[in-house]
C-alpha cells in the first residue's frame, strides 16, 4: 500500500527499517477476513509471517504516539473544521481472557452489556457530518493495576502511567492533547458515562470548550442558583467549616424534561439517513449545576430531543453553547454521536481493532496506531470517491482491497460490477425506507 509510505519515517531508525512490516500488518488489517489476527495475516498477505509481525508489534522501538499524532493531523486536513466538526469522546471495550494482558480486569464491558474480563480504552473521534475517524486513544488501567507496580512492570507499562486515572481524566487528557495538536473542532461531545457527575462538564467549561454531554435521567440540576455557602461556626472550638452547603433542592433531569411536554415542541429535520429524514422534537432550558465542592454553581442548558413514531426515544444532554445558537443546530450536535458508534463498528469489523494478539503496553498501542492508520485510509478513500461512489462504505473498501491487493487472481471488471450491484440494492432499500418513514410521519403528525 502506497498509503503507508507517507508514514514510513515513523518506522525508520538509524539501524532498523520496519516499514515493510508496517505495510504487511496494515494490509492484513484490511484483507484478512473476519478474524484479522496475525495468523490469518500470514495466510493472506504475501511474505508476511506471524512470528515477524508479533516481533514488529512487541519489540520494535517506533513510537505509537507519533503515528497517532500523524493520523490526527491528516484527519484534521480532511475533516477538521472549527465550526462543523466535533471531538467526540467514547470508550470501547475488548473482551480478553486471562490476567496478563495489560489493563485486563473484570469490569463493565459496554460491547457485551455485562461485567466480564476485558480491557477498556477511551477514544477521541473527530467527526464531521457522516465522516468520523479516531484521532487519539488512552488505555484505561484499573486501580488493581496501578496499585501493583510489579504487574505494570511485567506488562511494560511506563512508570509515568502507574498513577490511577479515571476515564473522565483520560478524556480530558485527549481534549488537552487535541488542542495542543491544533485540531479544528467546534465542540466536545460525550455519552452519559462522562455525564454521571458535573465535574467533567465543569472542567470542559473551565478549559473554554463548548460541549454537548449526554446525561443519565437522574442527573441533579437546579432551576435557580443554589447559592452555595459555608455554614457559620456555632462555637469557638473545632475547625473552620470547609464544606459548602445549599438550602436549595435539586431535581432530576428527566423529571424536568417530562414537565416540559416534548410532544408539543416543533419538529426539526436534522439530516437524511438511509431510512429517510431524521426528525426530532427538541427543547432547551437554562439550569444550574453544582458539584457540591465549589463556591459557585454554573449555569448551563438542558437539551432534550425526542424521536417521532410510535415508540419515541428521548435523549437528554447538558451543554454550554451560547443562547444564540439555534436549537436545530444543538440537536444536530447532540445526535452526531451516532457516527462514533459507526466508526467503532467499522474499526472492529473492517480493520481488526479487537483482533489483536498482544499482552504488552507498547504492543497494544502499536496495534491501535496501525488500526487508526487503516481507518484514516478508509476515510480518505471514501472522501476521494464521494462524487462517483457516494455510498462507498468501509466494508466496500475492505472488499475491494481483499481482491485487488496481492492475494488471488480476480477480474477487476467483476469486482466493480459487484460493487455497483450492491449500491443499486442499497439505494433501492433507502428509497423503500424513505416511503415507509414518510407514511409513518404523516400518521404521527399532530393535526
Amino acid at each position: 500500500m502506497s498509503f503507508v509510505k507517507s508514514f514510513s519515517h515513523h518506522f525508520q531508525s538509524y539501524r532498523h527499517d520496519v516499514t515493510e512490516k508496517a505495510r504487511q500488518y496494515a494490509c492484513g488489517l484490511m484483507q484478512a477476513g473476519t478474524r484479522k489476527n496475525m495468523d490469518r495475516m500470514e495466510e493472506v498477505v504475501p511474505e508476511a509471517k506471524s512470528r515477524n509481525l508479533q516481533q514488529f508489534l512487541t519489540h520494535s522501538k517506533w513510537d505509537a504516539r507519533d503515528v497517532i499524532d500523524h493520523v490526527a493531523a491528516e484527519a484534521d486536513e480532511l475533516i477538521g473544521d472549527p465550526e462543523h466538526s466535533g471531538l467526540l469522546i467514547d470508550e470501547s471495550s475488548f473482551a480478553k481472557q486471562g490476567s496478563m494482558s495489560v489493563g485486563v480486569s473484570r469490569q463493565w464491558l459496554g460491547r457485551l452489556g455485562k461485567v466480564d474480563n476485558g480491557q477498556i480504552a477511551v477514544f477521541g473521534v473527530l467527526a464531521k457530518d457522516r465522516f468520523a475517524v479516531p484521532v487519539d486513544v488512552r488505555l484505561y488501567l484499573p486501580k488493581k493495576w496501578t496499585d501493583d507496580p510489579s504487574r505494570c512492570q511485567k506488562a511494560g507499562v511506563p512508570d509515568t502511567e502507574w498513577v490511577f486515572r479515571t476515564k473522565e481524566q483520560l478524556a480530558l487528557d485527549i481534549v488537552c492533547h487535541s488542542r495542543k495538536n491544533k485540531l479544528r473542532y467546534g465542540w466536545v461531545g460525550a455519552d452519559a458515562g462522562y455525564g454521571k457527575g458535573p465535574g467533567f462538564c465543569m472542567e470542559l467549561d473551565r478549559m473554554g470548550e463548548t460541549f454537548v454531554v449526554d446525561l443519565h435521567s437522574d442527573f441533579p440540576v437546579y432551576l435557580e442558583d443554589p447559592k452555595p455557602y459555608l455554614p457559620k461556626r456555632t462555637n469557638r472550638r473545632g475547625r473552620n467549616v470547609t464544606r459548602y452547603r445549599t438550602d436549595a433542592n435539586s431535581l432530576e433531569a428527566k423529571g424536568i424534561v417530562d414537565q416540559m411536554d416534548l410532544v408539543a415542541q416543533p419538529v426539526l429535520n436534522l439530516r437524511d439517513t438511509t431510512r429517510g429524514p431524521l426528525k426530532v422534537r427538541a427543547l432547551r432550558m437554562p439550569v444550574y449545576v453544582w458539584d457540591a465542592e465549589s463556591s459557585k454553581a454554573k449555569q448551563f442548558f438542558l437539551l432534550a430531543t425526542q424521536t417521532l413514531g410510535s415508540t419515541p426515544q428521548t435523549k437528554i444532554s447538558l451543554c454550554n453553547a451560547p443562547e444564540t445558537m439555534p436549537l436545530q443546530r444543538l440537536a444536530w450536535m447532540q445526535l452526531q454521536r451516532y457516527w462514533v458508534e459507526r466508526a467503532f463498528e467499522d474499526a472492529k469489523s473492517e480493520c481488526g481493532m479487537a483482533d489483536y494478539q498482544v499482552r504488552k503496553w507498547s504492543a497494544w498501542h502499536h496495534h491501535m496506531a496501525l488500526v487508526m492508520m487503516a481507518m484514516l485510509f478508509m476515510l480518505s478513500e471514501r472522501m476521494r470517491h464521494e462524487d462517483t461512489y457516494p455510498l462507498l462504505s468501509c466494508s466496500d473498501i475492505e472488499e475491494l482491497l481483499s481482491r485487488f491487493l496481492p492475494r488471488r487472481d480476480v477480474s477487476k471488471i467483476e469486482i466493480v460490477r459487484q460493487l455497483e450491484n450492491r449500491h443499486k440494492k442499497r439505494l433501492s432499500a433507502m428509497k423503500s425506507h424513505a416511503r415507509i418513514n414518510e407514511q409513518s410521519t404523516q400518521k404521527n403528525e399532530p393535526d
